[in-house]
């Protein structure tokens, strides 16, 4: 393959896939995708097209990436690999300390033992890029918000995870100058995304006609974007980013989780009308906005998370283009029409059942 080749490590799941699908449409090139296809990630979700090449495999694999990384001499590396869910983090967090930390570290040393020895205009040319989270700065107080010089305050294992890996990214850059890139992202929303996080889960449970359970008093906030605006922001910040430099990718758009809710049950009522929906009439409920249930909050919960993400809109010019209620219009329409991949990523893995209340598993 030739230098515009982009291995993106994790690109089975949920933003990785929105990002191949963005690198195709913009004919950037050809794509290796690296997955280990546990439950989040479905080969379902890599496009069938001749510029993608297909490698199961796990990114703690360090013989297997070596390998991948001499044959293909990638120009990027993307990685997307990681558990993220942190309910799971709290029900059983090995996953996340090897997926999140060690297998970060050895796709790092595999990099770069690869880049030492490559030749100098790859060496010139290659960037490697962490998809990180905003969860690694903790609740953030009213009124505040989050920049790229915030400490880290991670608060579920999930998140202290992530800000592992994050500090093996910035050590590789300042003890070995591997060109690296890192990035922030707020919640991310969209197509692909496993049916066990808030949005896709109420939006399916509301088409079902299934309790929607709003953890605590519903007034956690967080700040939500688009998946096809991040993943924009992703390619500017592997096309000009600054080596070295870290990049919050906000989306302006800060919702209690109640006020999520109630956005979905508005949308869902405009595609499938309560009246017109089998399973609430078999409940008795003639608005989606029944379904709703308080319940145990979950242990450790952040009340608050809010970027500021001034810096790459002054670097790189990049804003979401998409706000909340047009992307959320989006989502619901696109699980609506592909129950079918609903099933299939979620047959004998999850029948949408409480997680995150911190009994082992």
């Amino acid at each position: 393959m030739s230098e515009q080749t982009i291995l993106v490590c994790g690109g089975a799941g949920f933003i990785g896939a929105n990002f191949v699908r963005l690198v195709l449409e913009r004919g950037l090139g050809r794509v290796v995708v690296l997955d280990k296809l546990t439950y989040a990630g479905n080969a379902l979700n890599v496009p069938k097209d001749p510029r993608v090449a297909f490698v199961r495999g796990d990114i703690a694999d360090r013989e297997l990436l070596q390998a991948l990384l001499r044959e293909h001499g990638p120009r990027w590396v993307v990685n997307f690999a990681a558990e993220t869910h942190v309910d799971r983090s709290i029900d059983s967090p090995d996953p996340f300390l090897h997926s999140n930390v060690v297998g970060t570290f050895q796709l790092l040393e595999a990099i770069r033992h690869w880049w030492y020895s490559a030749p100098k205009a790859r060496r010139e040319a290659f960037r490697f890029l962490q998809v990180s989270t905003d969860e690694v700065y903790g609740s953030i107080p009213e009124g505040e918000t989050a920049s790229e010089g915030s400490p880290y305050r991670p608060s579920s294992p999930y998140a202290a995870s992530k800000a592992a890996g994050d500090h093996f990214v910035l050590a590789y850059h300042a003890t070995y100058r591997l060109p690296v890139l890192l990035t922030h992202s707020s919640n991310n929303f969209g197509p692909y995304q496993y049916p066990e996080k808030l949005i896709p889960l109420m939006i399916l449970n509301a088409l079902d006609g299934r309790d929607l359970p709003i953890y605590g008093d519903g007034g956690n906030v967080r700040d939500w974007l688009y998946v096809t605006d991040h993943c924009e922001a992703l390619l500017l910040v592997l096309e000009r980013g600054e080596i070295g430099a870290r990049y919050n990718i906000g989306g302006g758009q800060q919702k209690t989780n109640l006020e999520v809710v109630d956005a979905i049950c508005a949308v869902v009522q405009e595609l499938l009308p309560a009246s017109r929906n089998a399973q609430l009439f078999e409940r008795g409920l003639s608005t989606y906005e029944e379904l709703k249930r308080f319940v145990v909050d979950r242990p450790g919960h952040d009340r608050r998370y809010a970027l500021d993400f001034g810096y790459i809109r002054r670097e790189l010019g990049w804003e979401p283009r998409h706000d909340f209620l047009s992307g959320l219009r989006a989502t619901v329409r696109w699980y609506a029409e592909h129950r079918d991949w609903c099933r299939a990523v979620l047959a004998g893995r999850y029948d949408r059942e409480r997680l995150g209340l911190g009994r082992p598993v």
